[in-house]
Formats: structure tokens, C-alpha cells, sequence
């Protein structure tokens, strides 16, 4: 009897590979691990950006209002014009509204989050169709939105949400709402504190300067500029904060949370050596009480599009294929933390976004969708109808969404010079209606994106054919295909061509569409 227990207990531990695997800190080993599939099945999900920095709320319209902080301590005289322009506007701000001797620190008593309800918040989430959630647990300024004792002692005075502001752990509470919905909850992290004591601004500088030896001229290199001492302190302060700090926080956060998803930031400027992150990850494979779940992005410093479980995109175009598990991540508006100049034309509109999270699924992505909460716990009203009309389209056409995979192309594109778009163009907006329905003269456009699933083709349409059929190329279909328009019961008749299928579309009426835009057609069965 023993022996048989014996053998079932080591079938049932063998049967989970992630369970089975040790993983050392080294890239060649993290990389092994295959990442978990529900993050390439859930393609929708929610970023949310709430902290000290909602309670001014603001910034120069196309840039991010959560640098609150880092803005007024900017250098006016920054050749980075952006930069400089955000330092302007928002000091100017600052100084009219609160006074110039007002502390970012003094932010905390108007951050009450006294209208957080983190049930209504799950139940707007879980009607947007979504099946992830991620929460910044701690921005760049430091402040935590969990229990953190580090964050508290390190800054020398009450740095947390439970000890300060809202004296509630925002964390832990909206964790136990969104999984009660059925969604996945993850948790963004920033490796690096703006201005965290135990690591001075001048430490960050010198060790952000790529030249930490005095010697290296001897070596064929610049020499540095700093003293074998400063380098030696900066390492030394460094070192403190990574141990005292972030390896604490991320592991608090691991355990006392269990989040699906660690969406690391704050990583660009020191690469992961420095940072120290490969012990922290294979600690986190290794020991995660959901390690089998557990699912990390790609910035863990400068190995963005190199290493990690998934790779990101931010106010960008992702990717162009699903080789690789990606994600596009972006507000509704232009900042993640909330601008509260922002208006009805700064927003992406219903039709932008099912657009743009249709062509993000046809290349094989994933939209992770940003808002910003108010300081009083309260999301905007607009913020809150664009989920909801996402979560109506997807109510009709989800099946050609969730779980699919990419086609053998991610589009159909029509005669044409396809046009070519910079990183500028995405970032400003992403050019999704030049690509299918307004082009420029003599473009091409996208006719149809694509997604697939157990033997099932999914062609959706971003307008409604203006002739009684459409033509979709490169589709073999079988015996057994059957066509229709998602969300009617009507069955389409076609015809097999040299290119592929014909499909007679004038059996619909207009009582038979469920959305205005981006229609769906299911073609079962092909080859």
C-alpha cells in the first residue's frame, strides 16, 4: 500500500514539468521555461495606474502624469525637449495649486481612496470582457499599494497605503475581487525608487554611466570620471536597495499574493547584472506558490525582446508575429496615471479600440489596456464605458478572440502599396483607421484580419462589405465547412475559387448585425 502511494504521489508531481524544473539565475536556464498558456489564450487585459501621483492628476497633454514627481525634479535645462517641456508645465502647476515648499510626500493625505469599492471595480472588469488584471503595486516613486515595512523604513516615514493615505491594502483587497470574478490578477513593479534614500540620486548617475572602473583607459576605454570611492559607495547603496528593498517587496508581493502575471518596469537604464534580477526570478520559478501560473514580461534590465515569459510594447505596435508571446500595453487617453485635462478627443473611441485589439489578436498579441483611477478611488465614467463596449463587441465575436492562435497571415490586404508606419505614428495614436478604412490614395488596406482555433478560421471584416460578397483568399475548405457571421444563426453560402472562397453575403440584413463595426465570419472546418 505504501509502495503504491508512493508511486502515485511521484506520477501526480511528474505530471506538471514547471513543478519538476530547477532553475538556476541564468538566462539560458530561465529561457527554458515555457510560458504558461492561459497568457497567449486571454488576449485582453487591464492595467491600472493609482497612486499618490492621482491625487494632482495632472501633466501636459501626450505625457505620462504618473512622473509627476520625477517632472518637478527634472533639470530645466535638459536638452530633452519633452522633458523640459513637461518639467515647465508641471511646476508651473504645482507651484499655483499647492505652493512651491509643498512635498510630493503631502500627497498622502489627499489620497483617501474613499470611494473604493473593489467589487464594483471587478464587476466593470469582468463585463469588459478582460481576463487579466495588472495593478501597479509600487510606481517609480516608491509608494506601495500593499503592506510593504521596507518601503516605510527605507524612505523614513509611512510609504505605504496601509499606514498612510487610504490606511488600506488596495492591493489585497482588489486581488480578492478580481479572482472572485473569475480573472487572473497580476501585479506591475517597478525595480527602481526615483529617490529612494537608501540610494542617492548621484549613486544612480554614476552607476547609470557605463564606466564603473578607474582603470579602464589602461584597457583601451574611457576613463571614469568618478573616484574608486564614489563607485564604491554607489555599489554599496545599490547593493542595499536591491536587498533591503526590491528583493523583499517582489518576494512579499509573490507570496502573500500569488499574482499570475509580474510585470516588472523602471529597468531601461542598468542592465540586468546590475539590477540583480536573475536571482530574484529563479527564486521567484523556483519557490512561487503558483509557480505552474506565474508569468513574467521582459524588463528586468535591457533585455527587452530578448528574455522573459512575454515581451512588451508600450504606446507601440507589438509585434508582428506570435512566435514569441507579446502584449501592447497603453491608455485609453495618453498617460497611464490619470490627466484630468484630458477630454472627449484625447480618447480613443469605441471603434479605435475594437480595431486596435483586433489587429493586436491577428498578429498573434495580447492588449493590455491602461486607466487611471481618481485619487478617491472612483474610475471615470469614460474610462468605464469604453470596457464596457469592448465587453459588448466581445459578448457577439470573443469565440475569434480568446484561445485563438495566428494564421498563416495576420491579414488580407487589398491592391495596393502597403504603407509603412513609424514608432512616432503608434505612439501618437496608433494609425489603425489609415491601415483599413481611410487610407491614403493608393494605399493598401486590410481587408480582413485573421485568427484561428481547432480547425476554425475567423476572417473579420472592419467594415461591412459594400457588394452582396467577399472574397477570402488562401482558404482550402473541406467537406464539412460551414460559413456564418458570428453572432447570427443564418449560414452563409460560398464558393470554392483558384484564390480561395467566395462567400454570398446578401442573405444578411441589418437586424442580423450585433455590432456597428468589425464583423466577424466563422468558416468551420477547413483544412
Amino acid at each position: 500500500m505504501k509502495i503504491k502511494l508512493l508511486l502515485l504521489l511521484v506520477l501526480l508531481s511528474s505530471s506538471n514539468g514547471f513543478s519538476q524544473e530547477k532553475y538556476e539565475p541564468t538566462w539560458d536556464s530561465l529561457d527554458k521555461r515555457e510560458t504558461p498558456a492561459w497568457f497567449s489564450d486571454a488576449k485582453f487585459g487591464i492595467f491600472i495606474h493609482w497612486g499618490l501621483y492621482s491625487v494632482p492628476g495632472y501633466t501636459n497633454k501626450g505625457t505620462y502624469a504618473e512622473w509627476y514627481w520625477n517632472a518637478l525634479n527634472e533639470d530645466p535645462n535638459t536638452p530633452n525637449k519633452n522633458r523640459r517641456e513637461r518639467h515647465e508645465a508641471i511646476t508651473k502647476f504645482h507651484n499655483k495649486q499647492y505652493g512651491k515648499d509643498f512635498k510630493y510626500s503631502e500627497f498622502k493625505k489627499d489620497f483617501k481612496a474613499e470611494f473604493f469599492n473593489p467589487e464594483e471595480w471587478a464587476s466593470v472588469f469582468k463585463r469588459s470582457g478582460a481576463k487579466y488584471v495588472v495593478l501597479t503595486s509600487k510606481h517609480h516613486d516608491g509608494y506601495c499599494l500593499y503592506p510593504s515595512k521596507e518601503a516605510s523604513t527605507s524612505f523614513g516615514m509611512p510609504w505605504n497605503s496601509v499606514v498612510s493615505g487610504p490606511k488600506r491594502d488596495l492591493a489585497g483587497d482588489l486581488t480578492k475581487a478580481v479572482r472572485a470574478e473569475g480573472i487572473k490578477m497580476g501585479m506591475y513593479y517597478s525595480i527602481w525608487d526615483w529617490y529612494n534614500p537608501y540610494w542617492t540620486k548621484r549613486q544612480q548617475k554614476i552607476l547609470s554611466s557605463g564606466s564603473l572602473s578607474v582603470d579602464t583607459k589602461a584597457k583601451g576605454g574611457k576613463k571614469s570620471k568618478y573616484s574608486k570611492k564614489e563607485i564604491a559607495a554607489a555599489e554599496a547603496g545599490l547593493d542595499k536597495y536591491i536587498h533591503e528593498v526590491m528583493y523583499p517587496q517582489v518576494k512579499q508581493l509573490v507570496n502573500d499574493y500569488e499574482p499570475a502575471l509580474l510585470f516588472s518596469d523602471g529597468d531601461w537604464w542598468m542592465d540586468y547584472k546590475k539590477w540583480q534580477t536573475l536571482p530574484l526570478l529563479s527564486w521567484a520559478y523556483n519557490n512561487a506558490p503558483n509557480k505552474d501560473e506565474l508569468v513574467i514580461n521582459d524588463r528586468w534590465g535591457k533585455v527587452r525582446g530578448e528574455h522573459g515569459n512575454y515581451y512588451t510594447t508600450e504606446y507601440g505596435s507589438g509585434f508582428s508575429d506570435g512566435t514569441k508571446p507579446w502584449e501592447e500595453n497603453r491608455g485609453i487617453g495618453m498617460s497611464f496615471g490619470i490627466n484630468r485635462i484630458e477630454n472627449i478627443d484625447d480618447y480613443r473611441t469605441e471603434k479605435e479600440l475594437i480595431f486596435m485589439l483586433m489587429d493586436i489578436v491577428s498578429r498573434g498579441g495580447n492588449l493590455l489596456l491602461n486607466i487611471g483611477p481618481n485619487a478617491d478611488g472612483t474610475i471615470p465614467v469614460i474610462m468605464q464605458e469604453r470596457l464596457l463596449e469592448i465587453g459588448n463587441w466581445l459578448n457577439v465575436y470573443g469565440e475569434g478572440i480568446y484561445d485563438t492562435k495566428q494564421w498563416i497571415k495576420d491579414a488580407q490586404w487589398s491592391e495596393g502599396a502597403k504603407p509603412v508606419f513609424s514608432k512616432s505614428d503608434f505612439h501618437g495614436g496608433f494609425p489603425i483607421y489609415q491601415m483599413t478604412i481611410d487610407p491614403k490614395e493608393g494605399d493598401a488596406v486590410k481587408e480582413f484580419w485573421f485568427s484561428q482555433k481547432e480547425g476554425n478560421l475567423y476572417a473579420f471584416s472592419p467594415e461591412w462589405p459594400k457588394t452582396s460578397s467577399i472574397v477570402i483568399n488562401d482558404v482550402v475548405p473541406t467537406s464539412k465547412t460551414i460559413v456564418t457571421l458570428m453572432g447570427c444563426n443564418k449560414e452563409l453560402p460560398y464558393i470554392k475559387t483558384n484564390k480561395g472562397i467566395k462567400i454570398d453575403v446578401s442573405s444578411i440584413s441589418i437586424r442580423d448585425l450585433k455590432s456597428q463595426f468589425v464583423f466577424g465570419f466563422k468558416l468551420s472546418n477547413i483544412k
